[in-house]
């Protein structure tokens, strides 16, 4: 199982990635092992995730995510934080 999730840094930035371990992955990204981007900004908990049948599913949905405007984000995913 894959999964799409987004999690937030510590300027309230997004960050949007893919993972089979959401989790694990978050702790990576913690741990400064991560993304460039979550290197700099400082990622600080997960804010959502979604399953998806395969990996190919999960790149398509991440693709669809980055190309909205935060506040669509926001809105399409009932964002909590």
């Amino acid at each position: 199982m894959w999964f799409v999730y987004l999690l937030l840094c510590k300027d309230g930035s997004f960050y949007t990635g893919v993972s089979n371990n959401p989790q694990q992955r978050f702790l990576e990204h913690k741990n400064g092992k991560g993304g460039r981007y979550t290197r700099s900004h400082g990622a600080v908990k997960i804010i959502y995730t979604e399953k998806c049948e395969s990996k190919s599913e999960a790149f398509k949905r991440e693709s669809q995510i980055k190309g909205w405007s935060r506040e669509e984000k926001i809105r399409t995913l009932n964002l909590e934080f």
